[in-house]
C-alpha cells in the first residue's frame, strides 16, 4: 500500500469540491476507459531494459488532462506536482516518481506516430452509438478557422508553411481549418478533416459524410456540394445567401423563404456547440504545434473529448449517477 504524502493526506480531509474536481469526477464516469486502453496498449512500451514505464492508464489520464486544461508538457508536469486532484485522477502520488515533461512528450509522440487519435475518436463514437446517443440519420457540415502564430521569430525564420491565410468578412486570418461532420440529432462530431485555412469549405464535404445519413445541412458556403457527392438519396438543406433573400420583393414568397431559412438555421446551430467546447471550454485559442499532422491529432482528441463532455449528463444518468456538486 502506498504511503500518503502530507499534502495528499491534508487534501483527503477537505470538505468542498472545486469545479476542477467535479469535472474530473464526471469524466471518470463517462470516458470509455477500457476501450481506449485497448487501442493504445499494443503500442505502449513494456517493462524490459531501461527505465520502467509508467502505467498506461496513468499516462492516458495525464494526456487527457493536458487536452482538457490546455497544458504544455512542462506545465502538465508541474501541475501534477502542485495539484492533488490531478495526481489522484492519474493514480499518482508524491511518494513515487511523477512523469516528467519528456515522458509526457514521448507518450504524445507515440499516439501521433501510430495515428491513434483517430482511433480514440472512433472508440468514443462507438461507445456513444451503443448508448443510443449518436443516431446518424442526418449530418451537419461546417468548418472553423484555428489561428496559428504569424510571427517569423523562430528557428526557421518563417511562418508555418502548412498554414495559410484567408479572408473572412473584412478580416484576414492565418492558420488552418477544422472541417466537421456533426450528427444532426445530438450535435456530436462524427467526422473531422483538416486543411490550410485558405481551402474552400465545400472541397471537404464528401469526406465529412459517413454514408448512412439521409439529410445534410450546411451554410451558404457549401453551395454546389450536391455535385461533389456521388449519392442521389440525400436531401440537401443548404442555406441561401442573405443577399439573395434581401433582393426578393416583399410578400408571401419572401416570408415563406425566410421561415424555411430559419428552420435550416435552427438545425445548423448545433454544429457550433463542439466548436465552442474545444475553443472556450478546452482553451484552443491557437494551434499548439507546427504542421497539419500534429494539429490534426490534437483536434481529433479534442473533438472526442467534446463529445463526451456534451453527452455527459445522459451518460451519467444511464449509470444512475448524480452530478457532483461544488459545495
Amino acid at each position: 500500500m502506498n504511503q500518503l504524502s502530507f499534502s495528499d493526506a491534508e487534501y483527503a480531509g477537505k470538505r468542498k469540491k472545486t469545479r476542477r474536481e467535479v469535472f474530473l469526477e464526471e469524466m471518470e464516469l463517462v470516458v470509455p476507459w477500457e476501450a481506449l486502453l485497448k487501442v493504445i496498449e499494443p503500442f505502449h512500451p513494456v517493462a524490459g531494459r531501461g527505465r520502467r514505464p509508467y502505467l498506461l492508464e496513468s499516462m492516458l489520464r495525464v494526456h487527457l488532462m493536458q487536452n482538457w486544461f490546455a497544458l504544455s508538457d512542462p506545465a502538465m508536469e508541474e501541475a501534477l506536482y502542485e495539484i492533488t486532484s490531478l495526481r489522484n485522477f492519474a493514480g499518482l502520488n508524491l511518494s513515487e516518481p511523477i512523469p516528467d515533461e519528456t515522458t509526457i512528450l514521448n507518450f504524445r509522440h507515440m499516439l501521433e506516430e501510430y495515428d491513434l487519435a483517430e482511433d480514440i475518436l472512433k472508440q468514443v463514437n462507438a461507445h456513444l452509438a451503443r448508448k443510443g446517443l449518436l443516431l446518424k440519420r442526418g449530418s451537419i457540415v461546417d468548418a472553423t478557422i484555428i489561428a496559428a502564430p504569424s510571427s517569423t521569430k523562430n528557428a526557421e525564420g518563417q511562418r508555418d508553411p502548412e498554414m495559410h491565410q484567408t479572408k473572412k468578412g473584412n478580416e484576414w486570418h492565418f492558420g488552418m481549418k477544422a472541417h466537421t461532420g456533426v450528427d444532426a440529432d445530438s450535435g456530436l462530431v462524427h467526422t473531422v478533416t483538416t486543411t490550410a485555412a485558405n481551402e474552400a469549405d465545400v472541397e471537404q464535404v464528401a469526406q465529412l459524410l459517413h454514408g448512412k445519413e439521409e439529410h445534410v445541412w450546411a451554410d451558404s458556403g457549401y453551395r454546389g456540394a450536391q455535385s461533389r457527392v456521388d449519392r442521389e438519396d440525400l436531401h440537401w438543406h443548404i442555406a441561401a445567401r442573405p443577399s439573395d433573400i434581401a433582393k426578393m420583393p416583399e410578400g408571401r414568397a419572401k416570408t415563406r423563404v425566410q421561415k424555411e431559412e430559419h428552420r435550416k438555421a435552427s438545425v445548423r446551430a448545433k454544429v457550433e456547440h463542439p466548436f465552442r467546447v474545444i475553443k472556450r471550454q478546452f482553451g484552443l485559442l491557437k494551434v499548439r504545434y507546427r504542421g497539419l499532422q500534429k494539429n490534426t491529432g490534437h483536434l481529433l482528441t479534442l473533438f472526442a473529448l467534446s463529445n463526451l463532455w456534451m453527452a455527459r449528463r445522459q451518460l451519467m444518468a444511464m449509470k444512475g449517477a448524480v452530478r457532483p456538486q461544488t459545495a
